[in-house]
């Protein structure tokens, strides 16, 4: 069996959440999706559990921090191509998001990114293997 991920993200409201994430073009499994919560489903085995605030403090005994005053963590997405990131970035901007920085060309690696509804952060990169330098 292929290891899962499930990325737990808390929101304010869900509803404009998952149309965020739907005007990206993801879809949510809605077997793991009630009010409390939608499972978006990334990949074939990466998912991100968007979860009302009051739920996700339910499974942690700390303060919820505010993701727009700072941060902890930048999920990282893998893309096909450099137009699939720019792409991805603009339906995201289009939608409510907000561009991190500008985009960075590293020649084998392209990025760029965005913060959601939330302020939570998403880098998207599209890696040409054929462009990576030799280890020396």
């Amino acid at each position: 069996m292929n290891k899962q991920i499930f990325v737990n993200l808390p929101v304010k409201d869900l509803p404009r959440s998952k149309d965020f994430f739907a005007a990206l073009g993801y879809s949510f499994n809605p077997q793991f999706t009630n009010d409390q919560g939608a499972c978006m489903v990334i990949s074939e085995n990466i998912f991100t559990m968007l979860l009302t605030e009051e739920f996700f403090k339910t499974f942690i005994n700390r303060p919820l921090s505010s993701a727009h005053e700072s941060a902890q963590v930048i999920n990282c997405l893998s893309c096909e191509s450099r137009e699939e990131v720019d792409a991805t970035v603009a339906k995201a901007v289009a939608a409510g998001g907000a561009t991190l920085r500008e985009p960075q060309d590293m020649g084998f690696m392209y990025s760029h990114g965005f913060s959601d509804l939330d302020g939570h952060l998403w880098e998207l990169v599209f890696m040409d293997p054929a462009a990576v330098p030799p280890q020396a």
